[in-house]
């Protein structure tokens, strides 16, 4: 890896897309520091100071963001609402035949649902940032902190409007670094935002850890998550490199004096074919509960209950409810996103079959009794990477928010081999030898 990017630092172009990408990554990291007017910043750093920042209900938000969300900035809604809106228009594109349409149209189709998601995206902030400015304005945001109501002193329409107008334009922004990056950088924009968001919090965390640490002045505790981490990101390269390679045969056609196809090929079928999603899914309806609780006035037995079973996350109840959600979801986003029915009738259209088994239905049928097999070990894979920060919790008295916790780690190793692959191409079309010599 570190051969191929000292490479692209001597290719004069991919030089100038690593330095550009690197220029928006440190104008996004100014932005997640910037407070937006209307808010105390005296007080939000001493609630901060006092809060433990990785729990409650905005701890994975405040994660994609970098740490920008309890800091009340620009940017502290981050990539997240653009993440979810995409996520929401690819589930959509299932259901709603216009939006299927559109995608098989190509690149007109697919510039169109960009559209759309950025339009979705601004509708998002907006109500994601009316959410923040209100649990802010309440005090709910640091619940203990005794300045917690004095974060936002003005609380007056025309400051709350304004404060949710700028969170709004800062999520827009964050939306447009990450299409230049895309454009005229290396990589995925939001996959590379997003990797920085958690990128930045791994300091601040692993010092926390130290400093909570009693063996050897923290030193112990600090190597055994370093170790772990280390056995975790190997673990997570192997199952996310991991596939079950499908052997397909296109059979030989005479068209005049030429004679097409007869080559062979393959359906690679991820392990992990779901990615991330499953487990956002699960840790954002898992939200709702405690959501719906903290705003629920009263102190009925239903609040009670999911007060005590569903907000901590080293509860039995959290642990298991979280654990069947990611395994479900991950089936549920298999089944929409892989059609074997349409791979099969593609298939069938252009001759090409699978060896031993019949073009048409028994090839639909053969594909889903694959996929079902290897999504139930990449679900409880998935489900066992996410309860490592639970896991922390119990052990070392760590946050919910563990440096090498599932979702960090997942994405942190994603993008981080999307975007080696990409280099690695880009090197190889530059320096390309041929087989002559």
């Amino acid at each position: 890896m570190l051969t191929a990017f000292a490479r692209a630092f001597k290719t004069p172009d991919l030089r100038k897309k690593l330095l550009f990408t690197l220029g928006i990554i440190v104008i996004y990291r100014l932005g997640t520091h910037i407070p937006i007017p209307g808010v105390s910043y005296k007080n939000v750093q001493v609630c901060v100071d006092q809060a433990n920042s990785n729990q409650g209900l905005f701890g994975l938000v405040n994660m994609m963001s970098g740490g920008a969300l309890l800091q009340i900035t620009i940017f502290a809604l981050g990539i997240m609402p653009y993440i979810t809106a995409s996520i929401i228009l690819q589930l959509l594109t299932v259901v709603i035949p216009r939006l299927e349409a559109l995608k098989k149209e190509g690149q007109a189709g697919t510039a169109k649902i960009t559209q759309y998601t950025r339009y979705l995206t601004v509708a998002l902030a907006i109500l994601q940032g009316t959410g923040l400015v209100a649990t802010a304005r309440t005090g709910s945001l640091f619940s203990g902190c005794p300045v917690a109501t004095e974060i936002v002193p003005d609380q007056s329409i025309f400051v709350t409007i304004t404060m949710v107008i700028t969170m709004t334009a800062g999520t827009a922004c964050v939306m447009w670094l990450g299409e230049l990056i895309t454009d005229r950088g290396i990589g995925n924009g939001m996959s590379i935002l997003m990797f920085i968001s958690i990128a930045a919090t791994f300091p601040s965390a692993l010092w926390a850890i130290k400093k909570q640490g009693s063996l050897a002045d923290g030193w112990i505790e600090f190597g055994t998550v370093i170790a772990v981490g280390l056995v975790m990101v190997g673990l997570v390269v192997f199952v996310e490199q991991a596939q079950r390679r499908i052997p397909v045969q296109y059979a030989k056609r005479m068209i005049g004096r030429r004679s097409y196809g007869g080559t062979s090929t393959y359906i690679p079928l991820k392990v992990n074919q779901a990615g991330i999603i499953p487990v956002i899914f699960a840790s954002s309806l898992l939200y709702i509960p405690a959501l719906v609780a903290q705003f629920a006035g009263g102190n009925s037995g239903w609040k009670q209950w999911i007060e005590a079973n569903l907000t901590k996350g080293d509860h039995p109840i959290y642990i298991a409810t979280y654990f069947l959600l990611i395994v479900f979801f991950a089936f549920f986003y298999v089944a929409i996103s892989f059609n074997p029915e349409e791979v099969a009738d593609n298939m069938k259209k252009y001759g090409g079959f699978i060896p031993g088994i019949r073009a048409g239905r028994p090839t639909a049928e053969y594909l889903s009794y694959v996929l079902n097999r290897i999504t139930w070990p990449g679900s409880l894979y998935l489900g066992l990477i996410a309860l490592v920060p639970t896991m922390a919790l119990v052990g070392f008295g760590a946050n919910q928010n563990f440096p090498f916790g599932g979702t960090s780690i997942l994405i942190i190793v994603g993008v981080g081999l999307e975007t080696v692959k990409q280099i690695e191409s880009q090197l190889q079309q530059r320096n390309y030898e041929g087989f002559l010599r």
